[in-house]
């Protein structure tokens, strides 16, 4: 058999072809969720092949149902469920921490897209189920990489830092105004200070010029009015 009749018996209906998209489906969840591990996420790798493998099997049998002779199944709506389904189970990944930190959005957009990934495999729609498993790891691996360097040396930084309450916000004022900074806007959290005899701040600041974050945190780190500071 050549490539061509592999990938047509594996795109078929039969059984046993359905069953290796199964675990092609499984095996491409388990890898996106493997990702997701090693960067220390929520959803790891079970969540991912399960999700990957439910999706399949969800579109194989809404397509084996459809082929039933005088079922007249409707062939969208099982997909439709799983795709309103995975977005429940998303939202519960999305976190909102006390610093008005967003976590969680991109392991939940990974799991939804892993569902449609699973859907296109189990449906046999062998080729874009594999072209859209190389993109979700370019896009975890590579582009998130990317992003990264890109926020890292933005002109913009939002950062969360604990200052003495006794003239730590002024000291801090100065310095940025001394940089020739712009306070985007500053607010109180509420978040429990590592000592009580500090203020808890979120702070947004536009710089002059292209800066080093980790630099602009190394030397408000070296200030003796913070006791804390992190880029949020």
């Amino acid at each position: 058999m050549n490539i061509a009749e592999v990938i047509d018996f594996l795109e078929s209906p039969q059984d046993i072809a359905v069953a290796i998209r199964l675990v092609i489906a499984t095996l491409f969840g388990s890898l996106i969720g493997w990702e997701r591990v090693v960067k220390r996420h929520s959803a790891g790798i079970k969540t991912f092949a399960l999700v990957s493998l439910g999706s399949a099997i969800a579109t194989a049998l809404n397509i084996f149902l459809a082929m039933e002779p005088g079922l007249d199944a409707d062939v969208s709506r099982i997909p439709a469920g799983v795709v309103s389904g995975i977005g429940f189970l998303g939202a519960g990944t999305i976190l909102v921490t006390g610093r008005q930190q967003i976590k969680g959005l991109t392991t939940a957009a990974s799991l939804w897209v892993t569902s449609c990934m699973g859907m296109a495999i189990g449906g046999g729609y062998l080729i874009i189920g594999i072209v859209c498993f190389a993109l979700v790891m370019l896009a975890n691996v590579v582009l998130m990489g990317l992003s990264n360097v890109v926020e890292e040396y933005s002109k913009y930084i939002s950062i969360y830092i604990e200052v003495n309450k006794s003239g730590g916000v002024k000291k801090l004022n100065k310095w940025i105004a001394e940089e020739g900074f712009t306070v985007r806007s500053m607010t109180k959290s509420k978040e429990k200070t590592l000592q009580s005899s500090d203020a808890a701040l979120i702070v947004d600041i536009d710089f002059d010029k292209i800066r080093a974050h980790k630099e602009i945190l190394e030397i408000l780190n070296s200030f003796d009015f913070v006791s804390y500071v992190e880029e949020i």
